[in-house]
């Protein structure tokens, strides 16, 4: 084993254990430390989702065995997200690496604040407007893949700040995540080309070996914390390679 693939398994056992706590940062903290390390914006990005096809179709199936999806939810936020991802994957896969990097890192400086709110003040539910469901998925879909993440504190938090069910919402969002993660994976593999994409299969291992531990921390891990620690952690780095 190579230096490399070790790191890149621990970066993805690390953010998976966040994420099993959080149900959010597996994207966005993948994709830092991959930036960090100097690889280019669209690698980061396509080798975070191939590694995100396997921790949220296990988070998916959870969630409908559970019974926490709302199948409307689903119809209505699915297709605009997998539109929104196919975009934003092909958009970033054809820029210039060194022109979009500023772009990508400001993305996830704001994502970071976004997560360091929801620590300190979380949205309280208002009125449901359900033909913003839509709108949300495909700004969803289209920052997810530029970004490398944020599906969950993007969407997640618009739709709970609607007054959609927390419960469903968590439960669909998760679902459909796997849905938008094929979009963006198959869109990079197809412009890339899958040998650009190897260094995936150490973040699917750290990944995958991390998935059962991330619910029993849940229960022991005091969240906020744990929060404001990863907000900082994406700010501090994003804003690093922004200046």
């Amino acid at each position: 084993m190579t230096l490399d693939f070790l790191f890149f398994v621990l970066v993805g056992f690390c953010a998976q254990i966040i994420d099993g706590a959080l149900g959010m940062a597996f994207g966005v903290l993948s994709t830092t430390s991959l930036l960090a390390l100097g690889v280019p914006a669209a690698n980061a990005s396509a080798m975070t989702h191939v590694a995100e096809l396997f921790t949220t179709v296990a988070s998916g199936a959870s969630h409908v065995y559970q019974r926490n999806v709302d199948w409307k939810l689903v119809v209505r936020l699915a297709p605009a997200g997998m539109v929104g991802g196919a975009v934003g994957a092909y958009i970033l896969a054809n820029a210039d690496g060194e022109v979009i990097k500023p772009f990508v890192s400001a993305y996830l400086i704001a994502v970071g604040f976004v997560i360091l709110f929801k620590a300190f003040r979380p949205l309280w539910p208002r009125d449901v407007r359900d033909w913003a469901v839509p709108p949300i998925g495909l700004c969803g879909g289209v920052l997810d893949a530029v970004g490398g993440g944020g599906w969950g504190p993007i969407v997640t938090s618009s739709l709970v700040g609607r007054g959609h069910d927390p419960k469903k919402v968590i439960g669909s969002t998760n679902l459909t995540e796997f849905a938008v993660t094929l979009v963006i994976s198959l869109t990079f593999v197809l412009t890339l080309g899958w040998s650009e994409l190897h260094a995936a299969i150490g973040l699917i291992v750290g990944g995958v070996i991390a998935a059962p531990l991330g619910a029993v921390l849940v229960k022991r891990l005091p969240v906020r914390p744990l929060m404001v620690a990863v907000s900082i952690i994406i700010i501090s780095t994003s804003a690093i390679r922004f200046l």
